[in-house]
């Protein structure tokens, strides 16, 4: 196909396949940790480190992950230190990083950023550099994940039983929730900032259905994630519609299926009984 001969073609596809294999593992930890919500409002909060870098003439996506983490930590420091709730304290720093990103996008001198591709996602923009930082993350992230499997395992479904086992739960909770802030804002690019969630847990919720091994949860959910970019990049260019969310909707379609699959199996099994 002629899309193929692209650079910016070529450059999606890499980005695809980098941002799947770190969704996938750090999409699992936040489903079984059952860190969804939190993922939420740091990926919502970062629009704030966006509106940041743009007021302040600095690549907005560094001054996004500097706020992505200090949000998260934030999380943790208000509902620990003042005793709030943390779905109060996601919600509070939710609001503050999108208020914060609005006036600041607003008092940025000269011409208004184009936000769509921030907010939808525009994987066709990404660069040779963006996939350089993308490339070393993920590696950096496999790496940790190989090496430290077992304690993520531990800590990401039972905190308790990891501190008989010796497991440095508070040192294993902040290295992920680092590693969480940093795929979000790297993943802006292919799905935006309010679909985003949906590439870190679809994947799981689907393979979930059919296996409770973490193992295999993450190694689906990269090539389901994987599988998703690779369809909506290539159908948002014959029907001409924003890819990033028709990403997210051929996420959705394989959920259902997954769903009617996992159903049928069901009945057919009472069937036989």
């Amino acid at each position: 196909m002629e899309i193929l001969r692209y650079t910016f073609f070529q450059h999606a596809l890499a980005g695809s396949l980098l941002i799947a294999v770190a969704c996938g593992i750090v999409g699992t930890y936040v489903v079984a940790r059952r860190l969804v919500f939190v993922g939420g409002g740091i990926t919502h909060a970062s629009f704030g480190g966006l509106g940041l870098g743009f007021y302040l003439g600095v690549d907005p996506f560094l001054t996004a992950m500097g706020f992505a983490v200090l949000s998260a930590f934030g999380v943790e420091w208000a509902s620990r230190s003042y005793r709030v709730r943390e779905d109060s304290a996601i919600a509070a720093v939710w609001s503050l990083g999108m208020a914060v990103g609005a006036i600041c996008i607003v008092m940025t001198p000269g011409y208004a950023p184009n936000l769509s591709s921030y907010l939808f996602g525009n994987i066709l923009t990404v660069t040779g550099q963006d996939l350089a930082w993308t490339a070393a993350f993920t590696l950096v992230l496999c790496l940790h994940f190989v090496a430290m499997r077992r304690e993520i395992v531990y800590t990401a479904f039972d905190r308790d039983f990891a501190r008989t086992q010796g497991v440095g739960v508070k040192a294993v909770e902040c290295v992920m929730t680092i590693f969480i802030a940093v795929t979000i804002v790297l993943a802006i690019r292919l799905a935006g900032i309010m679909l985003l969630m949906s590439l870190l847990t679809v994947p799981q919720m689907t393979v979930n259905l059919f296996t409770a091994d973490y193992r295999r949860i993450v190694a689906w959910s990269i090539v389901l994630g994987f599988a998703a970019c690779l369809a909506g990049l290539f159908l948002s260019y014959f029907l001409q519609v924003p890819t990033g969310a028709f990403i997210i909707i051929v996420l959705l379609f394989f959920f259902l299926a997954g769903k009617g699959v996992r159903k049928f199996k069901i009945q057919d099994s009472r069937f036989k009984i």
